[in-house]
C-alpha cells in the first residue's frame, strides 16, 4: 500500500505508561509524487468498474474490522492512551455500520438524477446530473481518533471512484498502517496507497496536485492547507476545531443531564472536537446540577474510565488554560493538573463567570469542563453563539418543542437534544460545522459533495434542422424574444394576452427560416 524510507520521526513510547512502541518507516517527501501518479494511473480503471463490484470489493473490512476488534483497541491503548472500552465503541463498532451503510447504499446514492426540462421550451431534450468521482483524494487525518476518522472518508471516497493517498498524524502511524491494512488484498494496485510522515509529507502532497484534499485537525494547520491548496485551484473539505457547549435548561432531567455533560466532556479526555467544553445552566438548577456533576467527575478515573492525554504539547495546553482561568478567579471543583510531566490530567470541572479567558474561548482539547451560570435559555445561546466554531451544541430540557425552536437559534452544524457528540457515528448523518470548525463534511449523501463533482448530460432528441435560438438573427426572432418576455410576466394580465398573439404570429415565420 506504499512503502517509503526515511528518517524514523514518530514517537517510540505509548502515552500511557511509557512501553516502547513497534518502530514505523517514514515515507520520503521525494517519495510523495511517485504515490499520487501511481494513483492516478490507477484511478481511471477503478472508477470504470461497477459500482456494485466496488462495493463487494470492500464489504469485507467490515468482518476484518470486527475479527481485529482487540488488536485494535489495544492498539489504541498504547499509542493514544485510550481505554479499552472507548476504543472499541468509539472506533471499532460504528465502523462496522460505517461499511455497511456505504457498501448497501452507494449505488443509489450515486445513482443519476433527473433534471426537468420545459418541453415547450426546450423541445425533445432530457438531462441528467451524475456524480463523477473527484480523482486522486488527499486523505490527512489526526491523532485523536485514527481509525474512525479516516474510515470516514476512505469509505466513500473509495467507493465513488477515487484512489486515495492517505496520510496519518504522525503522533498514530501504527494506527494509520492498521486502517490501510484493512484494506490488503482487496484492492488493485495504487487505489489506496499510505504515505507516512509529518507536514513536510502532507505538503508534498499538495504539491504533488492531488484533485481534493480532505483534512481533519487544527484550524491553524487548516489553515495552512486551504493557502496551499488555493495557489493550486485544489478544492478542500476541513473539518477543524471546536468549543462546544452544553446548554442546561431548568426542566431537564438532572441525573439524565449530568451524566450526559460529563460523558461529553471527558470521553477520550476532551480529545475531541465535540467535547464539551462549556456548560451554560440556568441558576435556579445551577448549583443542583454543578454539585452532581461534580460528584460523576471525582468517581472517574483517570487511564481507567478516562484516557491519558496523548501528547505532551497538548497537556501543555491543557494546564495554561486551566492556570489562567484560576488566575481569572475560577474555582476547581474536581480534579486539577496532574504533576509535572504526567500526561494523566484527571477530570476537571471549574465554576467561573468570566467569559474572556482562553478556558472559554479557545479550543482546550483536554479533561476540563467550565461551569457557567445564566439567566435563561436565550442568554444561553448567545453565549454559545459567541465563539468562532460552530461544530455542536447540545440541548438539555424536557420541552421538545422549545428545544426545535432553539436548535433554530445556533450556528451549529450539529444540534443535539438531550444528548451529546456521538452522531458523528451515525454513518447517515451529516458531520459539519461553520465558522473555524470548517466546511467539511463527513457522512451521509452530503459527504459526497466533496468527495465528487456534478456532470450535466444533456440529450437532445429534436430532429429540427434548428434550435430557435441559432443563426441568423432576424426580425421574426426579435419579435419571439420580446413576445416571450410579456408572455412569462414581463406585463399585465391583458399585455399577457396580446404577447400571445404576437408569438402565434411570429413564430411560424421563425421556424421557417425567418
Amino acid at each position: 500500500m506504499g512503502a517509503g524510507s526515511g528518517e524514523a520521526i514518530f514517537p517510540m513510547v505509548s502515552p500511557l505508561d511509557g512501553s516502547p512502541l513497534a518502530e514505523v518507516e517514514a515515507t520520503s517527501t521525494r517519495e510523495v509524487a511517485a504515490l499520487v501518479a501511481k494513483a492516478r494511473e490507477a484511478q481511471s480503471s477503478w472508477a470504470a468498474k461497477p459500482i456494485r463490484e466496488r462495493a463487494e470489493r470492500i464489504a469485507p473490512v467490515k468482518k476484518r474490522l470486527l475479527q481485529r476488534a482487540e488488536e485494535i483497541a489495544e492498539l489504541l491503548r498504547l499509542e493514544c492512551g485510550k481505554p479499552i472500552e472507548e476504543a472499541v465503541l468509539a472506533e471499532v463498532l460504528p465502523n462496522a455500520d460505517l461499511v455497511d451503510y456505504w457498501t448497501s447504499s452507494i449505488e443509489e446514492l450515486l445513482d443519476d438524477a433527473p433534471i426537468e426540462l420545459d418541453p415547450l421550451s426546450y423541445p425533445g431534450k432530457a438531462g441528467r446530473v451524475r456524480r463523477d468521482p473527484r480523482g486522486v483524494v488527499g486523505l490527512i487525518t489526526p491523532w485523536n481518533y485514527p481509525v474512525a476518522i479516516p474510515l470516514r472518508t476512505l469509505l466513500p471516497a473509495l467507493l465513488s471512484g477515487n484512489t486515495v493517498v492517505f496520510k496519518p498524524s504522525e503522533i498514530t502511524p501504527r494506527a494509520g498502517q492498521l486502517v490501510a491494512s484493512l484494506f490488503d488484498g482487496l484492492l488493485p494496485s495504487g487505489v489506496l496507497q499510505l504515505a507516512q510522515g509529518g507536514g513536510d509529507v502532507g505538503a508534498a502532497l499538495i504539491e504533488a496536485g492531488v484533485d481534493l484534499v480532505v483534512f481533519t485537525g487544527s484550524v491553524a494547520t487548516g489553515r495552512k492547507i486551504a493557502v496551499a491548496c488555493a495557489e493550486k485551484l485544489i478544492p478542500t473539505s476541513l473539518e477543524l476545531g471546536g468549543k462546544d457547549a452544553a446548554i442546561v435548561l431548568a426542566d431537564c432531567n438532572l441525573e439524565r443531564t449530568a451524566r450526559g455533560v460529563v460523558w461529553g466532556a471527558f470521553t477520550n479526555a476532551g480529545q475531541n472536537c465535540a467535547s464539551v467544553e462549556r456548560v451554560y445552566v440556568e441558576r435556579s438548577i445551577a448549583d443542583s446540577f454543578t454539585e452532581r456533576v461534580t460528584a460523576l467527575a471525582r468517581e472517574l478515573r483517570p487511564a481507567v474510565d478516562t484516557a491519558v492525554l496523548t501528547t505532551e504539547r497538548q497537556c501543555t495546553i491543557v494546564r495554561k488554560h486551566l492556570s489562567e482561568a484560576t488566575a481569572a478567579g475560577a474555582e476547581i471543583l474536581a480534579g486539577g493538573p496532574p504533576e509535572e510531566g504526567s500526561l494523566h490530567f484527571p477530570p476537571t470541572v471549574v465554576r467561573l463567570d468570566r467569559e474572556d479567558t482562553p478556558l472559554l474561548q479557545e479550543e482546550t482539547f483536554g479533561p476540563i469542563l467550565p461551569i457557567v451560570v445564566v439567566e435563561n435559555a436565550d442568554d444561553a445561546v448567545e453565549r454559545a453563539n459567541a465563539t468562532r466554531f460552530g461544530l455542536t451544541t447540545s440541548i438539555w430540557t424536557r420541552r421538545y418543542d422549545r428545544a426545535q425552536a432553539l436548535a433554530r437559534k445556533l450556528r451549529s452544524g450539529v444540534v443535539t437534544i438531550n444528548n451529546h457528540g456521538f452522531t458523528a457515528a451515525l454513518p447517515a448523518a451529516p458531520w459539519t460545522g461553520s465558522g473555524e470548525s470548517g466546511h467539511g463534511v463527513t457522512n451521509g449523501i452530503h459527504a459526497l459533495s466533496d468527495l465528487t463533482r456534478p456532470r450535466f448530460i444533456l440529450e437532445d432528441r429534436n430532429g429540427a434542422k434548428a434550435e430557435l435560438w441559432w443563426y441568423p438573427y432576424t426580425p421574426a426572432l426579435r419579435k419571439v424574444a420580446f413576445a416571450l418576455t410579456r408572455v412569462r410576466g414581463g406585463v399585465g394580465f391583458f399585455g399577457r394576452i396580446s404577447a400571445v398573439f404576437q408569438l402565434l404570429a411570429a413564430l411560424p415565420k421563425r421556424l421557417m427560416g425567418g
